[in-house]
């Protein structure tokens, strides 16, 4: 037989990966639906003008381009097929690629469908997204997003919500973690105050690296950027602010960045947010990390990145807020603010603390042995007053040798067995085995549920 694999970064899942994956899903949707979050569903694949310029130039380059239907080449002359220039000739044989986030589909969605959305709208979205990539621990080419988004709303409260629904997603998933917070008008202050402004996006994207190529390099890179010695010198400082709480990090702050406009808009609205979130009794630790840019341009306002504290695997949650991401599609002025949740950084987190709870993992709970056609017509009616009573059972479909059966229900980790064979017909009263004690029991129907659901 030929060998075939998957393409790298991308996966197959066992029914038990699956069904931890369904519980991480399960678990993040109860919670956003308690706090009133509608879901929607957008395509695999999106226009690449809906995609293209959203991500900054490395996103770009990390879209997974669809070829035209039928004839992809017939738009191109013969000049331009010989000239070997990827970039213009991928424009004119893709004009379509599959999505690499669900926020930009999200804004593309609120304009596409604006008079049938009541605002302000608070959307949940959990579907896959593609990546070209390189692959490595917990960096896949195909992976899910669990966005929550509030768009059409200003107010810093939705800011607090969202950190309010992430303190309760982990709470329930027995995660620890550290949230971290920071804001681009901030960022953009401290270059303001610094007098590098014309360099904004390049300065974020090199100190957003902080945490991965340590502060060494992050200097080396600004150096090359031809900043000025005492610029960098100002940034080193305020980058390397450890072991400080949020209330000096924000002195710092001020000197460096309060008295320009962005700076002291973002400082204020920072302040007000950690003031909301401690009125609100939240005990999970949140820390302004100056270091914090997220490369995405979108963002205009907060931003937020969820760590867990026990397991080095990078963000497991992240998001921020969009001042006019809609504006890109003809909608200009609507403002939003958002979360996603990487559900495949979740799993590798709790699959490497132990946390998933096995017992909600089964797909089986109990199995009846078949002994015959006498006496697995008789398990027919008793199976679905099983299944009626909420306990997922099974009738093992062929009849042979007891000891296969059982090995089947062992491989399983199906918790229970019941032989039924002609004694157990005229009494009524079956045998149940525990697979995990070994012990068996008499019992009747009734107290085969009972004893399965206490």
């Amino acid at each position: 037989m030929a060998k075939s694999t998957t393409p790298k970064g991308f996966r197959d899942f066992n029914p038990l990966e699956t069904s931890r994956r369904s519980y991480i899903f399960n678990t993040i949707e109860k919670i956003f639906q308690l706090y009133g979050y509608q879901a929607i569903e957008t395509p695999a694949m999106e226009n690449l003008s809906t995609l293209t310029g959203k991500y900054g130039e490395e996103g770009d380059k990390l879209l997974f381009k669809v070829l035209n239907s039928g004839d992809f080449l017939g738009k191109l002359s013969e000049g331009e097929i010989a000239s070997g220039k990827s970039t213009k000739i991928s424009d004119k044989i893709a004009e379509k690629g599959l999505r690499y986030d669900l926020t930009v589909p999200f804004a593309r969605y609120v304009v596409e469908h604006f008079n049938e959305i009541t605002f302000p709208f608070k959307r949940y979205q959990i579907q896959p997204v593609w990546r070209a990539d390189r692959p490595q621990k917990g960096r896949y080419r195909e992976f899910y997003q669990c966005d929550v988004d509030v768009i059409g709303s200003d107010s810093l409260l939705n800011e607090v919500e969202l950190i309010q629904i992430i303190c309760d997603v982990f709470n329930k998933l027995h995660i620890d973690i550290t949230i971290k917070l920071n804001h681009r008008k901030v960022l953009l202050g401290i270059m303001e105050g610094i007098g590098e402004a014309d360099k904004f996006n390049e300065i974020t994207g090199i100190i957003d690296k902080l945490h991965k190529v340590g502060i060494d390099q992050v200097e080396k890179e600004l150096i090359a950027k031809k900043l000025n010695a005492v610029a960098v010198e100002q940034l080193k400082s305020l980058l390397t602010l450890k072991n400080h709480s949020n209330k000096e990090k924000l002195k710092v702050l001020n000197r460096i960045a309060g008295n320009t406009k962005s700076g002291a808009n973002g400082i204020e609205e920072l302040m007000l947010i950690l003031n909301s979130l401690e009125s609100s009794g939240s005990k999970i630790p949140v820390d302004i990390d100056m270091a914090l840019a997220r490369g995405l341009n979108y963002y205009t306002g907060t931003i937020i990145e969820v760590i867990a504290r026990d397991v080095k695997i990078g963000s497991i949650c992240g998001g921020g807020r969009y001042d006019d991401l809609t504006g890109i599609f003809g909608l200009p002025d609507v403002s939003g603010v958002g979360v996603s949740f990487g559900a495949d950084r979740i799993y590798d987190v709790l699959l490497e603390l132990g946390q998933f709870p096995e017992d909600n993992m089964l797909a089986t709970q109990l199995l009846f042995v078949n002994f015959g056609e006498k006496e697995a017509t008789h398990c027919l009616p008793l199976i679905q007053a099983v299944r009626k009573a909420g306990i997922s059972s099974e009738l093992y479909p062929e009849n042979v040798k007891l000891k296969k059966q059982m090995s089947y229900a062992d491989k399983l980790h199906i918790p229970f067995v019941v032989m039924i064979g002609e004694d157990e017909i005229k009494t009524g009263l079956f045998t149940m085995k525990n697979m995990k004690s070994g012990e068996q029991q008499k019992l009747d129907l009734e107290g085969i549920i009972n004893e399965i659901n206490t």
